[in-house]
């Protein structure tokens, strides 16, 4: 018998669902269900051919379970490995190298010295740094986020330098991203499942948190939509995850990648509303299923991005080629891009919503 597990904190709705919706298939030799973990010795297997991660960004010590897991044969969704390496900043270099559209973004060291390190730590950082050429790259209004934050978390948005000064000075010892304001016509956040199942959904991160999914208008262009659809294809491709979802604020008919590193993303049915919910099941049903039946024991049966493939073989990364979309099962409701209808143009931010700043940030 294959199990495939879940491995979840605080949200109920998505993981209860997941696993009831396996076994409701009944899929011969395949059954699903919560991880369970008593104990973790080196080089043992866990028990479970498949493993959806939706935790271990917060807690280290099941990431360290996961990759122990991966190295005896289960495939976990999403690869630890990568997952551990993976940040924003890089996105946005990676997003630029293959042609998909980002914002103007800068990093910034820590306003704070980390933990057991000393001004002496930074012998070769200028100070000060460069803000003049920094500030003229980004221009203002701004936003200032942490570079491998999630959450929602210690988001600015920023007027001028002064503002950036007065809220970096409270970020303490969180690295940030300071990045160009999109001002947007449309906004898009897509879940993308096994690199080719996408559900592209109308957004606005203007809205309180559980109105984000609701918004009214003109049906969006299909040709704008079919590009968004292969952007999100090509960032999940080239980043490797199995599970993720991409942002994408529109500007001048562009659709410009916000955010895309989301390998644990908000999948709870009181924020994505009830058909969102049921295609992001239904999918990470099925595709859980696919990798169990692939998955051999005593190998590795992990997701590999495109980059580290292309890296390891010495081959250029745009010599890759996207791949063609999948058509995913789910129940026999409208699709959002099928009802989907536009937000009237605005000035609007193409970041979440800022957060006040704080003399203690919690890092991610």
């Amino acid at each position: 018998m294959k199990k495939i597990g879940i491995l979840f904190g605080q949200e109920r709705s998505f993981p209860e669902a997941v696993i009831e919706r396996i076994n409701q298939k009944a899929e011969k030799g395949i059954t699903a269900e919560a991880v369970k973990i008593d104990k973790i010795f080196q080089n043992v297997p866990l028990g479970y051919s498949v493993i959806i991660d939706r935790i271990s960004q917060d807690v280290p010590f099941y990431r360290a379970s996961l990759k122990n897991a991966a190295i005896t044969g289960t495939a976990v969704i999403n690869n630890p490995f990568w997952w551990s390496a993976d940040e924003k900043f890089f996105n946005n270099a990676l997003a630029e190298q293959i042609g998909v559209p980002v914002p103007k973004t800068a990093l910034i060291p820590s306003r704070e010295h980390p933990t057991g390190t000393t001004g002496e730590s930074f012998s070769n950082l200028t100070m000060p740094l460069d803000w003049d050429a920094i500030f003229e790259y980004t221009g203002f209004p701004a936003y200032m986020k942490p570079y491998d934050g999630g959450g929602w978390r210690d988001v600015y948005k920023l007027h001028d330098k002064e503002d950036f000064f007065d809220k970096h000075s409270g970020t303490q010892q969180l690295v940030m991203l300071l990045q160009e304001e999109i001002i947007f016509e449309e906004y898009f956040r897509c879940y993308c499942i096994g690199g080719k199942y996408v559900r592209i959904m109308q957004y606005d991160p203007r809205n309180p948190h559980h109105l984000r999914y609701a918004t009214e208008g003109k049906a969006p262009d299909a040709k704008l939509l079919k590009t968004v659809e292969e952007y999100t294809l090509k960032l999940c491709k080239y980043l490797g995850y199995d599970f993720n979802t991409v942002e994408f604020a529109v500007r001048d008919g562009v659709p410009i990648a916000i955010d895309f590193c989301n390998p644990a993303p908000d999948a709870d049915i009181k924020s994505v509303g009830q058909e969102n919910f049921d295609w992001v099941v239904e999918t990470t049903a099925n595709y859980a299923i696919e990798r169990a039946k692939v998955q051999k024991d005593g190998q590795d049966n992990l997701t590999w991005g495109e980059y580290i493939k292309s890296s390891v073989g010495g081959k250029p990364l745009i010599a890759q080629v996207t791949p063609k979309v999948a058509k995913a099962a789910a129940p026999k409701k409208a699709t959002v891009t099928e009802k989907a209808k536009a937000t009237p143009k605005k000035s609007a931010t193409a970041e979440k919503t800022p957060a006040k700043p704080k003399k203690a940030a919690p890092k991610k």
